[in-house]
């Protein structure tokens, strides 16, 4: 009898500490959404077509690649379809303005957040396959942070270039 006991309350425990971990997944993926705000709000409207060489990406291809990967690793983790698919926002104009820009990359932070709020622990465990590799869902949602983070951290350099100081930090 006492061993079934411990052996529920540590399964309670592990359920918890899942749960903990899609509630804190949400709370990272809304900083995220916010940080990279507020590297968009940061550049001038004459800096979101800045290219510091030519054989880059403009400050607004950046976060419009950050915004296609956002759409595509969430449908690929849920195994929903993606609302964008088969778009390139990266080659929409109408996405290469500042209010444009700031819409559809908001969009897809929701996007993420929405598909993480719908998952239960259980779920964040299952196995998929991402990019031909075996992945759980919730490594893909991690894969795809990384991914925002690399990007959004290489516009750090545009918008020194531009003169204009990139926002602080966010770690919480």
């Amino acid at each position: 009898m006492k061993r079934m006991l411990v052996l529920a309350i540590m399964l309670l425990m592990l359920h918890a500490a899942k749960a903990q971990n899609v509630a804190q997944a949400v709370k990272d993926w809304e900083r995220a959404k916010a940080y990279t705000a507020e590297y968009i709000a940061a550049m001038p409207e004459d800096g979101i077509s800045f290219k510091p060489t030519a054989d880059v990406r403009s400050f607004a291809e950046q976060m419009l690649h950050i915004a296609n990967a956002n759409f595509m690793f969430a449908a690929n983790a849920t195994g929903k379809a993606n609302p964008q698919q088969g778009n390139n926002l990266e080659k929409m104009d109408n996405y290469k303005t500042k209010a444009g820009l700031t819409g559809i990359v908001n969009d897809s932070y929701d996007y993420v957040i929405n598909a993480v709020k719908a998952m239960s622990p259980a779920q964040m465990s299952e196995a998929i396959k991402l990019f031909n590799q075996d992945v759980t869902r919730g490594q893909a949602f991690e894969k795809a942070f990384e991914h925002g983070t690399h990007h959004r951290g290489q516009t750090t350099l545009y918008l020194r270039l531009k003169g204009v100081k990139p926002p602080a930090e966010k770690l919480f």
